[in-house]
């Protein structure tokens, strides 16, 4: 065979035939078509992706988190590299970092089930290598870190020496008042106080770790270290002297009535991720009581102390805003999104304005006021950014207009949608531009090109995979395909 008549393959072509064996269990084999994809179109995200699924159904973790942190590399707010390192930190056991993913993934698309089920089982995970949390009142992460660092370091033979310890530890438990502790323990004095609430949970301390650990020998030998902390804090500096100093630096304080900048930035930081967390944990009113809170605080300072107080403003309106929404203050959350509308419009924040068409558009849909979410949609079109961003503004803009009954504009809009998801190769959206397509098409009674699209949207939900939107399909595929046979009937025969 001569040179010229070899088959040409495309990085389509590879992607397409990874994919199919990748879904039939041929891993193997699936990762030399990644990997030749790769060749002819490097650092490819979402070629990355599904090397990284490869990877981590052969069960090589490594390899599957490094593809995952390297799709990152190229856009770290790639959603489907999020997801997919959380669930390869998930399989390796590190759930607290897991969940981590799983939250950043939520908040930037809160619109996909998959990174709540992650937050959820991940916690769920969490539960079950140290307790109810409920029970047990956790406050922070560093709390959650504590015993799992401590297992990590412990071996079996030291069991009797930890109890010997936990012994001495009680006695000089009682000769120590809680104040002096609190005093001499500082921030660590709330670590002794929950490490102590866990040795009264009976069924936590008859539990053991994954390495044959028990849980009670771990906190036996937390509370050990800490008393020893204690004595040599109280050995190197007296508690009248700690007293002191702690009445000097507040008198201090007291003279330096502006925060510093560094300071009031980093409050900020704090709060805003307390926000967020809080709207992608379902505690909407908890996270609009705080954002309100915080946007009286930043209204009171100055620009010099706060050089980004209109963006954070107009960022606060939008997070209160979405809590209205998912709280059902539809009007509410509307007037949050157009102040903030005004304030990126006022000083000229282009992403603000395009964030902020986005909620108002969100909001008229929800409460049926179709025309004005088109609207308001189509005028942010021209400051979508990215082809995914399009796909997904399309479709929104065309399934409004099937709501309205208008197909033509409906199918128009989803070949839009569909043309900009070809344009991202994501499948996802793929799906959802090829179902809207086709409803459109049965509105306009065009059933033969319907059925079409239905049969590549029942593809496309198996590759993504997604059961019920399979199933959702052969439904709407048996009833149009009733209606396709009840049209011909209805022709006279010729």
């Amino acid at each position: 065979m001569a040179d010229d008549d070899l088959p040409i393959v495309s990085f389509g072509s590879l992607m397409t035939e990874g994919t199919t064996l990748s879904r039939r269990g041929q891993h193997d084999k699936a990762l030399g078509c990644f990997n030749d994809a790769l060749k002819l179109r490097a650092g490819d995200k979402h070629c990355l992706i599904t090397r990284s699924k490869c990877f981590l159904k052969l069960g090589d973790t490594e390899n599957s988190l490094k593809d995952a942190e390297a799709s990152l590399q190229v856009d770290e707010t790639f959603y489907e590299g999020l997801y997919q390192k959380a669930e390869t930190l998930y399989t390796m056991g590190d759930f607290e970092f897991a969940l981590v993913f799983y939250h950043r993934g939520r908040r930037l698309r809160p619109d996909l089930h998959k990174f709540q089920l992650g937050i959820n089982k991940a916690e769920e995970a969490i539960v079950n290598c140290i307790g109810n949390p409920s029970s047990l009142k956790l406050e922070s992460k560093e709390e959650l870190c504590f015993v799992s660092r401590q297992a990590e370091s412990k071996k079996d033979n030291q069991k009797q020496q930890n109890k010997a310890k936990d012994q001495k530890d009680k006695k000089q438990m009682k000769k120590k008042s809680p104040k002096t502790e609190q005093q001499l323990l500082g921030e660590l004095y709330a670590d002794k106080t929950f490490l102590e609430k866990l040795l009264k949970d009976e069924d936590l301390m008859q539990s053991s770790t994954r390495q044959g650990i028990k849980v009670k020998d771990l906190v036996l030998d937390g509370i050990s270290y800490l008393n020893r902390r204690r004595d040599f804090w109280q050995q190197q500096k007296p508690i009248y002297a700690r007293v002191y100093e702690r009445k000097v630096l507040r008198q201090e304080r007291k003279h330096d009535k502006k925060q510093k900048p560094a300071d009031i930035r980093r409050y900020i930081e704090k709060n805003m991720e307390d926000i967020e967390l809080m709207l992608a944990r379902g505690s909407a009113e908890q996270s609009c009581r705080k954002a309100e809170r915080l946007l009286k605080k930043i209204q009171m300072w100055s620009e010099e102390e706060v050089p980004n107080k209109n963006e954070l403003i107009g960022n606060l309106h939008s997070l209160i805003g979405n809590a209205q929404l998912a709280m059902g203050q539809m009007e509410a959350a509307l007037r949050s999104h157009k102040m903030d509308l005004d304030c990126a419009r006022q000083n000229a924040l282009t992403d603000a304005v395009s964030r902020a068409l986005d909620n108002i558009g969100h909001v008229y849909a929800r409460i049926g006021k179709f025309q004005q979410a088109i609207n308001t949609w189509e005028e942010k079109i021209p400051l979508a950014q990215s082809s995914l961003e399009k796909a997904w503004l399309f479709h929104e803009i065309g399934r409004c207009y099937l709501e309205l009954d208008k197909a033509e504009e409906a199918q128009k809009y989803g070949q839009k949608s569909l043309k900009s998801a070809d344009e991202e190769g994501d499948v996802e959206w793929q799906l959802h531009a090829t179902v809207l397509v086709a409803q459109a098409q049965v509105k306009l009674k065009d059933y033969r090109s319907a059925i079409l699209n239905f049969e590549r949207a029942l593809e496309k939900a198996k590759l993504v995979p997604s059961e019920a939107a399979q199933n959702g399909i052969i439904a709407a595929l048996d009833s149009v395909s009733k209606s396709f046979i009840a049209e011909l009937e209805k022709k006279p025969q010729e």
